[in-house]
């Protein structure tokens, strides 16, 4: 079992879980300006996580099936924030609470070297995607993303993955076809 694996089973045998949530497509678990201190754990689904922008959604991350989401924004500093999470299609998600959480976390040092090492992971995606964004042609961004999450062209239709990527969806079209 990895650590990650390991790390949900935990979680799952202490009964941590506050709930579990049924999400409709197009429904939302977070808008903008609201403060969301939660940790969501995707069973089935898939969401995304996004900022409006003079009427533009800019996609900033997706969650899907066994990954961990969140408004880290507002998780970390429990305020506010302009993120939108949303349903591309019916989702369920296991819910945790921050105060829950790491009191989890804290009580082992395996539990905190596996957030430490999650949350340096996101970092580093971050990192690398923002430095796509910024120097990298669309084949490239394109060509990374798809090394990196392969699972991704599986689970988000490519209007949201293009966006993502910041390119128009017939530019991502053409893309895959060559």
């Amino acid at each position: 079992m990895n650590p990650i694996t390991n790390f949900i089973a935990k979680i799952d045998q202490q009964n941590l879980w506050e709930k579990q949530l049924v999400v409709n497509r197009k429904e939302f678990i977070k808008v903008k300006g609201s403060i969301d201190t939660n940790l969501y754990f995707v069973v089935s689904g898939s969401l995304r996580i996004y900022v409006l922008d003079d009427f533009e959604e800019n996609i900033i991350r997706f969650g899907y099936k066994n990954n961990f989401i969140a408004a880290l924004d507002s998780f970390i500093s429990e305020k506010p924030s302009d993120l939108y999470i949303q349903a591309i299609k019916k989702t369920i998600v296991k819910v945790i609470d921050k105060k829950t959480f790491m009191t989890f976390v804290e009580s082992s040092p395996a539990n905190i070297k596996i957030w430490n090492t999650l949350l340096e992971n996101l970092v580093f995606q971050q990192m690398e995607r923002e430095r796509d964004i910024l120097t990298s042609s669309p084949l490239e961004r394109y060509k990374r993303v798809l090394t990196r999450s392969p699972q991704l062209f599986q689970e988000i239709p490519n209007k949201y993955i293009a966006s993502y990527l910041r390119m128009t969806p017939e530019t991502l079209s053409r893309i895959k076809k060559s």
